[in-house]
């Protein structure tokens, strides 16, 4: 409070000071003056702040002083008075104008500041899937885009002097200022580029100093912009209610068409709705409301002769459709995904408020028809305990995702908005292909004889003992036989002698990303102990699928800027060898050999498809069961089991959950696009062996003996059973 009464006192003291020096300097010049007038050789007179005058001459100096005594009250009162009023004019009111015009924002900055626009994302077809926005939703078009019915209505309504107006209406200023004095709102009326500056420069704050604001801007801006330029910004810059900023988000919002195809009713609606979006608005409380505008703004209209009564009349008598809220939105786990991708891409900033236009390589007519089957199967195999699936089908020659199906319902409440595609999860015996496939790259064979008897592996401090499973082992058995039946112990003795780390950086080249530390995993990795993740296992298949190719996943084709220019599009495919040929030849002969095979999954199961590759996997306790299968044109992948991990329950082999779904949609794929056959590189070799004919790759075909092993009897393993077929 101290402080505040000596800063009282010291702001009297000022104003009083100044006071003094303006009467002693008006004392000083008017006697100065009237003595040069008389041509008379006067004293030079100076003053100071002690109410002395110094008089000189050429004999005497003397001081005296022009209040004897103390300042009488009166001259104080004038002093202070004086040194007001000219501070108040001349330092006062410059200094605040200074300050309040330097707080305004530049006008120029609505044509340049950054406008945020909708990223629309579309199916490979051009059907969109998404619209991503932040807090906005805007797209920006050109003004001769905007039908002319949409301009005069607004005009009409908002501002029919439009065009003769400074930037601002005398009227509405007399409005505002007589109901700002009677303590109303402040009274509506803006023009159409007092509008501009409020919703892009100003904030929506409903007070005098904040209009004044308005008016100065709105003036300053009639000086840089045409009408035509404050028109275009106006109509894609204005809010049209909810998050559709701009008429062509307002148009899609509520009409569901682009802003061109209005007609006379939707423009009138469009215009009536700026002046209270809330209000007005057909999805709001009063759903009717907006009826009486659009009949205001037809009225409008008929009396500025820019329509005639016919055109009003038929104007109202048409009933409006509006589309549903919801943003609508196709292939979600896909379209996040994509999301995702993008922002890694370009940026947070650019995906969510730079405009652009993204192609996917999703095809929806077959992602609706695999959600499908995978919810139909997913329901018939409920007696199994399991809740939940997932498919991503690709073409392994680009890359390009063509169908992504995260969960069997995205909207199920307690795990449909996961994306199992791109979850960690356990991939059973689904990785020992890469095993197999690391061992042929080290020498071995189809015809390489493995033993499927019971082993133990580790040291004094910890033991592993895989076991299969069926339960049983099945003595000498070749290496075709042991991968086409997903046979676990002759797979665990395979990686014991590549090595662990040898597979796992196999593996990391065919594209899994999350196996970092070959060093702390064992060798029940072959059985899928390591976590994967179904986007990396699709491109481990589709190097198999490639013939050793690698072509990592990529969901888009091509993106645009919101100007058109293409700043990304998907035309040569990168590829990197990572395996040879010969050998991803010979897996997928193996993978594709249903009579190899028949000895655990039988002649008729749903991996049965001539010329498709097909491998099952089934984790620990049965938490996960997959199938993968491929073509050169095709990976189809395909998870069942529980988010929360729970065991499944009457899975008794590898073909039971995923297979059925992997079947079905890849007997929709082969409907339309038989399957193509493998090409048998340069380096492959057919042989008689143990029995068959055997591929092998040229310079190991001698390696094996190929007369036909002795077939012991098979015995039963420890009772304890394996899930990884």
């Amino acid at each position: 409070m101290k402080l505040v009464i000596d800063l009282i006192v010291f702001l009297l003291w000022v104003l009083i000071k100044i006071g003094e020096m303006i009467l002693l300097a008006g004392d000083f010049v008017i006697k100065k003056i009237t003595r040069l007038l008389k041509n008379f050789k006067f004293p030079k007179f100076s003053f100071n702040l002690q109410r002395k005058r110094r008089i000189k001459t050429k004999k005497t100096k003397k001081e005296v002083s022009i209040f004897p005594g103390p300042i009488p009250h009166f001259i104080k009162l004038k002093y202070f008075l004086f040194g007001s009023i000219f501070s108040f004019l001349l330092v006062y009111i410059p200094l605040l104008l200074l300050i309040f015009l330097q707080n305004l924002p530049n006008p120029r900055l609505i044509a340049l500041r950054d406008i945020s626009q909708t990223t629309k994302i579309y199916d490979r077809n051009g059907v969109l899937l998404y619209q991503i926005y932040a807090n906005q939703n805007r797209t920006l078009v050109p003004l001769s885009s905007i039908p002319k019915n949409l301009i005069n209505a607004t005009i009409a309504i908002e501002d029919k002097d439009f065009y003769q107006n400074p930037g601002f209406d005398i009227g509405s200023i007399i409005r505002a200022a007589v109901a700002n004095y009677q303590g109303k709102p402040l009274q509506g009326g803006s023009t159409i580029t007092q509008q501009l500056v409020k919703s892009t420069l100003l904030t929506p704050e409903k007070t005098l100093s904040r209009k004044i604001k308005e008016l100065i801007l709105a003036f300053w801006a009639e000086r840089i912009f045409t009408k035509g330029e404050i028109l275009t910004m106006y109509f894609n810059q204005v809010a049209y209610g909810g998050t559709a900023w701009g008429v062509e988000a307002a148009s899609q919002t509520y009409f569901g068409k682009d802003i061109k195809d209005l007609d006379l009713a939707q423009s009138a609606f469009l215009a009536g709705l700026t002046k209270a979006p809330t209000d007005y608005n057909p999805y709001g409380e009063n759903p009717n409301l907006w009826r009486g505008r659009q009949k205001e703004v037809l009225q409008r209209m008929k009396e500025l002769n820019l329509i005639n009564d016919t055109d009003k009349e038929s104007a109202e008598k048409e009933e409006l459709t509006f589309v549903p809220t919801q943003s609508p939105i196709h292939a979600p786990h896909f379209v996040f995904y994509v999301k995702d991708y993008l922002i890694k891409k370009y940026g947070l900033v650019m995906v969510e408020k730079g405009g652009l236009s993204v192609v996917t390589s999703l095809d929806l007519k077959l992602q609706e028809k695999v959600q499908d089957i995978v919810r139909n199967e997913i329901e018939k195999d409920a007696l199994f305990n399991l809740s939940n699936g997932a498919a991503l089908v690709t073409n392994p020659k680009n890359g390009d995702i063509l169908s992504m199906v995260g969960s069997r319902n995205y909207d199920e409440p307690n795990f449909g908005k996961v994306n199992i595609t791109t979850s960690l999860r356990q991939a059973g015996s689904s990785v020992k292909p890469i095993t197999y496939s690391t061992a042929l790259s080290l020498g071995f064979t189809p015809a390489t004889i493995l033993n499927d008897s019971q082993v133990t592996f580790g040291d004094s401090y910890q033991t592993y003992t895989p076991v299969n499973y069926d339960g049983r082992f099945h003595g000498n058995i070749s290496l075709r036989i042991a991968l086409a039946n997903s046979i676990n112990v002759p797979a665990v003795k395979t990686l014991a002698v590549i090595g662990v780390k040898t597979m796992v950086d196999q593996a990391r080249k065919m594209g899994i990303t999350t196996w970092d530390n070959p060093e702390k995993y064992g060798l029940a990795v072959t059985l899928g102990a390591a976590e994967i993740r179904m986007i990396d296992m699709a491109t481990v298949y589709g190097t198999l699928a490639n013939l050793g190719d690698r072509v990592d996943l990529n969901p888009v084709i091509k993106v645009s800027d919101s100007q058109g220019n293409v700043i990304f599009e998907k035309i040569n495919t990168s590829k990197t060898k990572v395996l040879d040929s010969g050998i991803a030849y010979i897996i997928s002969n193996i993978l594709s050999d249903n009579g190899a095979r028949a000895m655990e999954f039988g002649t008729s199961s749903p991996l049965n498809i001539p010329d498709v590759s097909a491998k099952t996997g089934t984790s620990d306790q049965f938490r996960d069961n997959w199938t993968f299968g491929y073509t050169p044109n095709f990976v189809v992948s395909v998870w069942v089991g529980n988010n929360n991990n729970l065991p499944m329950s009457g899975i008794v082999s590898g073909i039971t959950g995923a297979a059925p779904i992997w079947r079905g949609i890849f007997s929709e794929l082969l409907s339309k696009n038989p399957a193509q056959k493998f090409q048998r590189p340069d380096n492959v070799i057919e042989k008689n062996c143990i029995g068959r004919k055997e591929l092998f790759i040229k310079g190991t075909e001698n390696s094996v003996n190929c007369n036909p092993p002795p077939t012991p009897s098979p015995s039963a393993s420890p009772s304890e059973q394996a899930s990884s077929h």
